[in-house]
């Protein structure tokens, strides 16, 4: 196995979102790409990585293969990358991750791979009937604004109209998107639907929008949140996050 990345940010940056979620993680890789799939070990969360093979200026997988190792350790590395550095990604004999990080020097580091008991993390079939899609920093923005009064945010839809809000003690947060050039809303019904969720976990999905511009939002009336970060033909960064119960 060996892999070359000529765009460093894509891996580190999603390692770094991923890492504020999940401390080890099984990293499945096949002809199509680098993928994970984990909970948090709360099991609130589940993040959703792939890492297309397109995105590699080389991709030499000889055959399929899965690799655990301790997300932790692997930011640690990948911090020391800059953005300019290739990084070669190889599996060696002694069951260890050779990252070597190439620019006006090379610097090679090893890190041992680890095994893991869980069993394999099976994405969950949701059904969403409301689809927002909007610029990352709106969103990002939005749950910065719920964040200054509560612990917890109430997505609401209607067929025009995305709002966001937060009520404390004595404070209140609203924030409310109009369909239009910078925010779509889809919606398959009429009535307005709404949930609510931890901003604890919301603001750790949100740092990856440094990876996309836009972010799909999709969720149902008391249901779990689907969050994606899209990057065409190199990356999705996906998170599913549990409703919080209205009695709290």
């Amino acid at each position: 196995m060996k892999l070359t990345l000529a765009d460093p940010i894509l891996l580190k940056d999603s390692i770094t979102v991923i890492s504020e979620l999940v401390s080890e993680a099984r990293f499945k890789l096949s002809r199509d790409g680098v993928e994970l799939v984990a909970m948090d070990p709360a099991n609130v969360a589940m993040v959703i990585f792939r890492l297309l093979s397109s995105s590699f200026t080389e991709y030499d997988i000889d055959q399929d293969m899965q690799i655990g190792v301790n997300l932790a350790n692997l930011k640690q590395i990948l911090r020391r990358a800059s953005a300019s550095d290739i990084i070669t990604l190889e599996v060696t004999g002694d069951n260890k991750l050779q990252i070597q990080l190439k620019g006006s020097s090379t610097r090679t580091f090893s890190l041992p791979l680890i095994e893991l008991d869980e069993k394999e993390q099976r994405i969950p079939q949701l059904s969403f009937p409301v689809c927002i899609t909007t610029h990352s920093q709106i969103l990002t923005d939005a749950v910065a604004d719920a964040d200054v009064v509560a612990e917890s945010v109430t997505f609401a839809a209607e067929p025009e109209k995305f709002s966001i809000a937060a009520e404390g003690d004595l404070s209140k947060a609203h924030v409310e998107m109009k369909s239009g050039d910078q925010t779509k809303i889809q919606s398959e019904s009429t009535a307005k639907i709404k949930s609510k969720y931890s901003i604890e976990y919301l603001k750790k999905m949100l740092s990856a929008s440094k990876l996309a511009g836009e972010v799909g939002i999709f969720f149902n009336q008391d249901y779990p949140l689907k969050l994606e970060y899209k990057a065409v033909d190199k990356l999705l960064l996906s998170f599913i996050l549990a409703p919080r119960v209205e009695n709290d």
